[in-house]
Parts: structure tokens; sequence; C-alpha cells
């Protein structure tokens, strides 16, 4: 079993040396109504820096909404050092996407991606002008399992607290610090289309499967494995590699041998 008072306060103290040497008087979060995004929030809130909370709606669910301004306020009344802005990105995605051309308005993952493409811009103007540094929200599943994030959209950050702990431990460690139970249970959405749709219609599989995946190691015969493991493993092997430009560090051109 995870020691979560220990990952806790380790984490926390990592926050705090990270801008001990660097122009920054804290960090700033997008939350979501999710509870990679409740975590963070929370922990940011701990290190008694200053945090900035936005929730940042475009076309968003009514009940995603609600989670984030529930959490949002909860935060605010626990901890005298969390600050938030509420801004409604949903006109200004409106009229991006009308400037776009026609043939484009068909593709709704372009569309999706650009909205947390938006959203990163605004983190960051906003962060900007309070000196807080962008924190990110995606956990080690999405990172540098399937990586199912937005490549400069939520994954456009300047330090990730969480990045290292699986969904299930997410969920151990959002219970430890007091995050909604609303939220902990809440089916896992990016919000990013407007609809119900959650991160397992748009996977295939479960972030307990996808664990399961990132743990076999077992080569050979696969013979043991049921019908549903070799979805999952084929799922899950498929994103990785599709994916490997989102987790692998911008590729350089070398010129020393022609220089």
């Amino acid at each position: 079993m995870m020691n979560c008072k220990r990952i806790t306060q380790h984490i926390v103290g990592w926050l705090k040396d990270y801008i001990e040497d660097i122009p920054s008087t804290g960090f700033i979060v997008g939350v979501s109504g999710g509870i990679d995004s409740a975590l963070v929030s929370t922990l940011c809130a701990l290190t008694e820096k200053n945090v900035v909370l936005l929730n940042i709606p475009i076309h968003q669910d009514s009940s995603q909404f609600s989670r984030a301004t529930n959490h949002i306020d909860s935060l605010k009344s626990r901890f005298k050092n969390v600050t938030s802005f509420e801004i409604d990105l949903t006109e200004t995605f409106n009229q991006f996407e009308n400037s776009l051309p026609s043939t484009l308005k068909n593709n709704q993952l372009a569309l999706a991606n650009s909205r947390a493409r938006l959203r990163m811009t605004t983190l960051y103007a906003i962060g900007q002008n309070n000196q807080c540094l962008v924190v990110g929200t995606g956990n080690k599943v999405e990172d540098f399992g399937v990586g199912f994030f937005t490549k400069y959209g939520d994954g456009g950050v300047d330090l990730n607290p969480i990045a290292d702990l699986l969904k299930s431990e997410v969920t151990l460690l959002a219970n430890y610090v007091g995050v909604d139970h609303e939220i902990v249970t809440a089916q896992p959405t990016d919000g990013l289309w407007g609809d119900d749709r959650n991160d397992e219609d748009q996977i295939g599989a479960s972030y307990e499967e996808l664990e399961w995946a990132m743990a076999y190691t077992k080569s050979g015969n696969s013979s043991d494995l049921t019908s549903r493991q070799e979805e999952v493993l084929a799922i899950y092997r498929h994103l990785n590699r599709i994916n490997q430009h989102k987790m692998k560090p911008i590729p350089v051109c070398d010129l020393s041998s022609v220089k």
C-alpha cells in the first residue's frame, strides 16, 4: 500500500524546492472538475506558496463545471494562499472556430485539441501576470503510457508533480488530501468535446486496464491471456507507439558532422 503521507510530503517539498531559486511566487493550475487537477491544486495549496486556480470552460458540461467551481471554493475556504479566476473562453473559441477554413470544422479532434491549447495560452498569460509557474496535471498512464494529452495544450506546462503516479495512486492520494468524493468518483474525462464522453470511451480501455498493460512484461507465449487482456494490450501498445512524439524530447537535427 502506498504511503500517502510520505508521498504527499515529498511532492509538497519538491514543489517548494523547485521554485526556491527562480523568479516565481507560486503556481497556477487549470481546474477541470477531474481528480488529477483537484489533486494537483491541493498539493500546490499545501506548499503555502501563492496558488492561482483557473476555471476556464469552453462549452463545458455542467457537471464538470460545477465540480470545478465547488473544488475551487473548497480550496479557497481551506487555504488563505489560494485565489482564483473564472474565464469563460466559449465565445473566444467560437470566434476562433469561425475563422478557420470550412473543411477544418469537420475535424473534431483538431478542434478539441485547439480547446486545450487555448486554455494553455490563458494559463500562461495569467500565470506570467501573477509570477506563477504553470503546473501540469497529467498522470503516469496519460503522460508516459498512452500519450493521452494534447501536445502544447494540457501537455504545455512548466512542471508536473503527479506524472510518476498511476491513476489508482492518484485516487489514493486524492482521498488522503481531502478531495471531494464527487470528484474522486467521477468518470475521468478530458472535457474537450462538449458532451459526456469519458476517457474510457475515447481510449477503449479503463485506467485500471491500462495500468495492467503498462506493467505487463511477459514475452513469448501469451496463451494465458484472456481475449479482453489481448485487446487491452493491443490498445496500449498501439497508443504508446503512435504517441511517442509526445513523450520524447523534441528532435533536433544534429549538424555537427556537416559543419
